[in-house]
């Protein structure tokens, strides 16, 4: 298998449990500083510096100087996707040890690197497709007429979202269900920080839902504050 050593490098690297660590912190599409990555791995500084520079040069994450500080971020939309995939098959692993337990918050709404996850994310995935707004094949999720009309009258464009394809889903590693990213999943989560219906947690991708915004679901997806 010709990519067959490649891909055991970049195990190796994801594998780690500290780079682990900081790779799953920055799955939001955050840019976060060493010191905070370090902080979130629970290792010193110069050890995180270590595997910061592992993980750049293998092309996982990006750095960006800004002043005296560097910021590291995800470096694409891929490289998410593989995390959050590797999530759903360690979710589903045998282990002799206890299962481990998601958090709570995090269940209830978070971020997969730049759209909504978790059971807010999959509760909108469900109305979209019981309404017949959106169907799903596969990997790929197509909006309809219906659709484009819903989302225009919520303020959503999708017509003008250029290069972005206009749906794509993702397995949710805590629902097992299915979640939408692409240009549809990413304007649904910017617009609903615009109408200040979720706010994001400082120090995690947890995301609440507002007193808006548990209004807002309910008047615009039916959604009710019980299912999140």
């Amino acid at each position: 298998m010709s990519n067959a050593l490649e891909v055991a490098q970049i195990a190796s690297l994801v594998g780690e449990p500290a780079r682990a660590n900081m790779l799953l912190a920055l799955g939001d599409g955050r840019a976060l500083p060493a010191g905070e990555l370090a902080a979130c791995a629970g290792i010193t500084a110069p050890t995180a510096s270590e595997h910061l520079a592992k993980l750049e040069q293998s092309g996982l994450l990006i750095s960006i100087r800004q002043g005296r500080h560097r910021y590291y971020r995800i470096a694409s939309p891929e490289v998410a996707a593989m995390l959050e995939a590797v999530m759903i098959v360690a979710a589903g692993f045998p282990r002799p040890a206890p299962r481990f337990r998601v958090d709570p918050e995090l269940q209830r709404g978070r971020t997969c690197y730049n759209h909504l996850a978790g059971r807010l994310g999959v509760a909108i995935c469900d109305v979209l497709v019981h309404k017949s707004y959106v169907t799903i094949d596969g990997e790929v999720a197509h909006v309809l007429p219906t659709g484009l009309k819903f989302l225009d009258t919520w303020g959503i464009d999708v017509r003008r979202m250029g290069k972005h394809p206009y749906c794509r889903t993702c397995i949710d590693w805590s629902e097992r269900r299915h979640h939408l990213g692409g240009g549809v999943g990413i304007a649904i989560h910017k617009r609903c920080l615009e109408l200040k219906w979720v706010e994001h947690h400082l120090d995690s991708r947890a995301v609440s839902v507002t007193r808006a915004g548990r209004l807002g679901l309910e008047r615009v997806f039916g959604i009710a504050g019980a299912a999140l």
